[in-house]
């Protein structure tokens, strides 16, 4: 009996330990087999805390914003001079997080701002490919840069059809750019580029 109740003991707590994250009421995720940080607060519409992407609306319109995973978050609206953070956080599946930007609530004609965490380098890329002709985002132009002069940085100025620091088609994989996980990286959409 005493070793039946051992080995059911040891199973459970074998499944316990495999469990990926715990979520706490101050809405902390603990990584159970992270390296290097224990605990990360997730940041959504707020001033990122370590690590992440900002993205600025530097235009006069507003923009509506989805960070998808495997699941996609609510929509989020930036109007005029406001702007979306989040810190770095990896997908379920095992794939990317694609940040998808759009002037409608529609999610259409989107810019991306995609990436990839794998510790300790963020993987990332701007995607046009599903913008659409005569993109507002083209004409305002947009720009990725980051405070560390070794992270990659990537503009694409006012009216550049042809932005080589982009997706323009699926396998323009040069487009793709690579930063320490410990980077900020800050997405401008607009003026700011004029």
């Amino acid at each position: 009996m005493f070793s039946k109740a051992l080995g059911l003991f040891a199973a459970l707590s074998a499944i316990a330990t495999a469990l990926p994250a715990v979520h706490n009421s101050n809405n902390v995720r603990h990584h159970a087999h992270s390296e290097h940080r224990q605990l990360m607060a997730r940041q959504e519409n707020t001033d990122i805390i370590s690590d992440g992407v900002e993205i600025v609306n530097n235009m006069e319109k507003p923009v509506y914003l989805w960070s998808v995973s495997n699941v996609s978050s609510k929509m989020h609206t930036l109007m005029s001079g406001e702007k979306y953070a989040e810190n770095w956080r990896t997908n379920p599946n095992g794939g990317g997080i694609s940040i998808k930007i759009s002037f409608t609530p529609a999610q259409d004609k989107i810019l991306q701002f995609e990436y990839t965490l794998q510790y300790p380098t963020i993987w990332w890329d701007l995607s046009c490919i599903n913008m659409g002709d005569n993109s507002e985002f083209t004409t305002m132009g947009f720009r990725v840069s980051s405070a560390d002069p070794t992270c990659a940085s990537a503009t694409c100025a006012p009216g550049d059809h042809a932005c080589g620091a982009a997706y323009l088609l699926p396998n323009d994989d040069w487009a793709t750019h690579a930063c320490q996980s410990k980077d900020v990286l800050k997405l401008d959409l607009g003026s700011v580029l004029a």
